[in-house]
């Protein structure tokens, strides 16, 4: 089944608006590691703009006291300070409070972890930048954090659902797309998973720019198409989806690396992260099917030229985040 090209007219130009955005909302990150009793290392990691860093301020309601200066270094887009305190009142039962976060677009994942092994972890937004640190947490809120962190990040990764969205368009027949997909979250999953857990290194600001440079490659593909000159990527879609899945991956470990992963728990997170992606996905994919088949059911004609407008804005929009990406290096 093929997207007919009003529908793609549609989802282009409601996505159009928002390529400039894709990976501008990053989350910052706080971690507290117990090394004694009542002593902790912290690591606060904070987006930044060019020079600038979000005015973003860890509090805790509890007295501390701290044992070493904060020191801050900047790498990758981000600002990691990184100092010592101790807590004269217990740590569990206080509340973790991010000033100046109501007023930004971005969330704080929290994480705590006790000398006894033991993780607290939540994620903190503009609309609730506070939480108390209980005695104990659950051990299925770990996943259930890091499931909703794969969820937001494929959701709000725009190069990503733009890729996904060119196959769809270019890919014909029900059982070619079960195929297509099914090799791009193969794909994406091993290489997620080998570069979390160490196995494969690889430099983030390359991959971004790749991954930026697949999407050119499929819209492209879709005007060849257009212009009834099929290429590989309409003849065998799940190749190009297998191929190009494995960047995407390394681009999904490139934002779990941001907030990292809780140390007692490791499986338990990569799995709920990947799991995230992949429940993000098919509803990027469930709702980009389910407007195919409302406008199918909507008869209005439009110019012909317009059926080249959505793979005209895709490769654009894509070529614009390649010569960014290229220039950030």
């Amino acid at each position: 089944m093929r997207m007919p090209w009003r529908c793609l007219l549609l989802l282009t130009l409601l996505l159009g608006p928002l390529v400039s955005v894709a990976h501008e909302v990053r989350p910052a990150y706080l971690s507290l590691h117990e090394v004694r009793l009542g002593e902790f290392a912290v690591l606060w990691k904070t987006p930044m703009r060019g020079e600038l860093r979000l005015a973003l301020v860890p509090e805790l309601s509890g007295r501390v006291e701290s044992l070493t200066p904060i020191a801050t270094i900047e790498t990758g887009g981000a600002a990691v300070q990184t100092w010592r305190l101790r807590t004269e009142d217990p740590l569990r039962g206080q509340t973790l409070r991010i000033q100046g976060l109501e007023t930004t677009l971005t969330d704080v994942l929290a994480r705590v972890e006790f000398a006894d092994g033991t993780t607290w972890l939540r994620r903190l937004t503009p609309q609730a930048p506070a939480a108390t640190i209980p005695a104990k947490q659950p051990r299925w809120s770990v996943g259930g954090e890091y499931l909703k962190l794969g969820v937001e990040h494929i959701l709000l990764g725009l190069d990503h659902l733009l890729f996904v969205l060119a196959l769809l368009l270019i890919t014909s027949g029900t059982w070619r797309l079960v195929k297509t997909v099914t090799a791009f979250t193969l794909a994406h999953s091993i290489t997620l998973a080998l570069a979390a857990l160490g196995f494969v290194h690889v430099p983030q600001a390359p991959v971004e720019a790749v991954i930026a440079l697949s999407i050119v490659f499929v819209a492209a593909e879709i005007l060849r198409v257009r212009g009834g000159h099929a290429g590989i990527a309409a003849r065998a879609p799940w190749v190009v989806a297998l191929t190009f899945g494995l960047l995407h991956g390394f681009g999904f470990a490139g934002a779990l690396a941001e907030v990292g992963l809780p140390e007692h728990h490791i499986p338990l997170a990569l799995l709920s992260f990947n799991i995230g992606v992949e429940l993000g996905q098919l509803l990027f994919i469930a709702t980009v099917l389910s407007l195919v088949v409302l406008i199918r059911r909507i008869r209005f004609r439009l110019p012909r030229w317009t059926g080249l407008v959505p793979p005209y804005v895709i490769g654009s929009a894509a070529m614009f985040w390649v010569i960014q990406r290229v220039a950030a290096f």
